[in-house]
């Protein structure tokens, strides 16, 4: 038995109390020279669909990637400090967390709109990149569209965990993006009414599961479980 278990961070794992947002903002100015006059639309987007949008939004020409995703990396890195001071892991996350690392034979790992350092730098705030797999995550510098950040996944799980092509995937998240994400891959959804969204909105989006955390760490493990069963 195996199953791959794939974690959005933003509101699913953690409150990033507005960080995220002074990131994008930080960002710009490093690499545009001056603040944005409009600001980061996010709802689930990747980082990379989030900052070609600032810039054009902002008219500012789209600089080549490689120097955006050191802005932001940079920017994250310093505010790592302000976001263990502000943020916090949510209800039932560490539990969740540890509950699934310690499944035999299951992958568990993210899949965010963040690039990888950022990934780690919010996780890392609050102790929890120990509990899941980043090496083997899909990050927002993978792909511009959030469905096909889980093909870039599952690819990486199956090279260098061994996983068969067909091993069972999840998502677990809280914006309908996620759920579009994993219905688009014919992966399934793990909805958490932990974000902006409400449940009626995420199950409008087509998740059959919606939770309201995850704190109930054996609800949890069961849904899980039931998906590795088929």
């Amino acid at each position: 038995m195996a199953l791959i278990v794939l974690w959005d961070i933003d509101h699913t794992l953690i409150d990033n109390a507005g960080v995220s947002k002074e990131i994008y903002a930080a960002a710009f100015e490093i690499v545009a020279g001056c603040p944005a006059a409009r600001p980061a639309v996010t709802e689930g987007r990747t980082d990379r669909l989030i900052m070609r949008e600032m810039f054009q939004r902002n008219g500012v020409d789209e600089p080549a990637w490689a120097e955006v995703e050191a802005a932001l990396a940079r920017a994250g890195e310093e505010r790592s400090g302000e976001l263990r001071k502000r943020g916090s892991a949510l209800l039932g996350v560490r539990d969740a967390l540890k509950s699934a690392s310690a499944q035999s034979g299951w992958v568990s790992s993210v899949l965010t709109g963040n690039v990888a350092a950022n990934a780690r730098v919010k996780l890392s705030a609050f102790d929890l990149d120990s509990l899941v797999d980043l090496s083997v995550g899909a990050y927002g510098a993978d792909a511009l569209e959030r469905p096909h950040l889980v093909d870039v996944a599952r690819r990486r799980i199956q090279r260098d965990r061994g996983l068969a092509e067909g091993t069972p995937t999840v998502l677990v998240g809280d914006t309908p993006r996620d759920v579009e994400a994993a219905r688009a891959s014919s992966a399934h959804i793990i909805a958490v009414a932990s974000g902006v969204d409400s449940p009626s909105a995420l199950a409008a989006a087509g998740a059959s599961v919606v939770l309201p955390d995850l704190s109930d760490t054996d609800g949890v493990l069961g849904l899980l479980k039931d998906v590795e069963r088929g």
